[in-house]
């Protein structure tokens, strides 16, 4: 996926605001602030490398450059980039992370994950670069 630009958005939420409760949109968002609760959109998400999220997400798609802690929900892709930092459950479609990124919790990828109901855990994933730069190997099970 190609990176996006500001006019790919439909709503910008600018650095010096905070959102706490349910947030729903149709189109794209992006994120350059706080937000702390919850926010579904069939739309796109994109968390700017400055922003933080404190919340579930319910979304068509998520770019998360910037922290988020919560579980999230896409049902086309999820993209972690290298200045990611995420905590928390993840249920995508499909599922792109850069090296760099760091991400704590759990995984279920493919059509099968984001179909209805709870997500049931398949894998447990922790990536984190080590001080060396040297690559992380990635246990599943």
């Amino acid at each position: 996926m190609a990176d996006s630009s500001p006019q790919d958005y439909a709503t910008i939420l600018g650095p010096d605001a905070t959102i706490k409760g349910e947030v729903s949109f149709d189109k794209g968002m992006r994120v350059h602030g706080r937000v702390e609760g919850k926010i579904n959109t069939p739309g796109r998400l994109h968390i700017a490398r400055e922003a933080k999220l404190m919340a579930d997400v319910e979304a068509g798609s998520i770019i998360i450059e910037g922290e988020v802690k919560g579980n999230l929900s896409a049902s086309d892709r999820i993209e972690l980039k290298s200045s990611a930092r995420f905590e928390g459950d993840l249920r995508s479609g499909r599922l792109v992370v850069e090296e760099g990124a760091a991400f704590s919790g759990h995984v279920s990828v493919g059509p099968e994950a984001v179909k209805g109901g709870p997500a049931k855990p398949q894998v447990q994933v922790t990536v984190a670069r080590p001080a060396s730069g040297a690559p992380q190997p990635v246990r599943a099970g």
